[in-house]
């Protein structure tokens, strides 16, 4: 982890410059999640799935390389 800070961690950057949280009510009011009482996996969290999409458009990453890029980190 020190080598990759070292190097420039895009997604540390991003931590720092954009307080993404900003983004949370805007993000629950258009998703409307459901309660959750029929079941069900929960969903994922609303910020995390924006700054994937953020940064898969930022490095111009297909929908696979992204899933595997998730996976493998």
């Amino acid at each position: 982890m020190a080598r990759l800070s070292g190097l420039g961690d895009q997604l540390e950057a991003f931590s720092r410059i954009v307080d993404f949280e900003t983004f949370r009510p805007d993000l629950d009011r258009a998703l409307a999640y459901s309660d959750g009482s029929k079941g069900g996996r929960p969903p994922f969290d609303p910020v995390l799935m924006f700054k994937i999409l953020v940064i898969q458009t930022l490095n111009n990453l297909s929908d696979e390389r992204t899933e595997y890029l998730i996976n493998d980190r």
